[in-house]
């Protein structure tokens, strides 16, 4: 008969938290994306006049391009305000930066596809805001707050419950 023992806190060795935390958000990264963009795919125009295959490989295209914003903010975000200690230290300045990063780009993108080069349209069921002129999708605005702000604060939910292991 299997036991199980009550869960642990979640350890990590001593300079390794950073890289710990970045397979953490990339992990969150991916999956909430890949769920986010399922689920608001009808939002778009390609819902209705898409196939099958070109929904699955919008989602797939869209999922792999937030991933790489996602990856690009926090870099930058990392490069400008932390250092060897984090996430122990900066953390909220590095994940306040990087999801307004990923919120300025979403800004643009969305400007760019829908606006400039008519690559995707809106259905009648995006909800829209008036930035600088011209509407944006609600959805992937939320999409880059709550997505990343799910990673990090899984990250600070995780990195604050370490425990240390006790010396043999």
């Amino acid at each position: 008969m299997a036991t199980f023992a009550e869960p642990t806190a979640v350890e990590t060795p001593p300079g390794s938290a950073w890289l710990w935390s970045l397979r953490v958000y990339l992990g969150v990264i991916l999956i909430g994306n890949i769920v986010w963009e399922t689920l608001h795919l009808p939002l778009y125009t390609i819902w209705r006049t898409g196939t099958v295959r070109e929904q699955a490989f919008a989602v797939f295209h869209c999922t792999l391009g937030d991933v790489l914003i996602a990856l690009s903010a926090l870099t930058l975000a990392l490069l400008l305000f932390a250092d060897h200690t984090w996430p122990a230290r900066r953390f909220r300045r590095v994940a306040g930066t990087a999801i307004a990063f990923g919120i300025g780009y979403t800004i643009f993108s969305e400007w760019l596809n829908v606006v400039v080069r008519a690559s995707w349209a809106y259905s009648d069921w995006m909800p829209v805001v008036r930035l600088f002129g011209h509407d944006i999708g609600l959805s992937p605005l939320l999409q880059w707050m709550v997505v990343p702000g799910a990673a990090f604060g899984l990250i600070s939910r995780l990195t604050h419950c370490q425990v240390a292991k006790p010396p043999p």
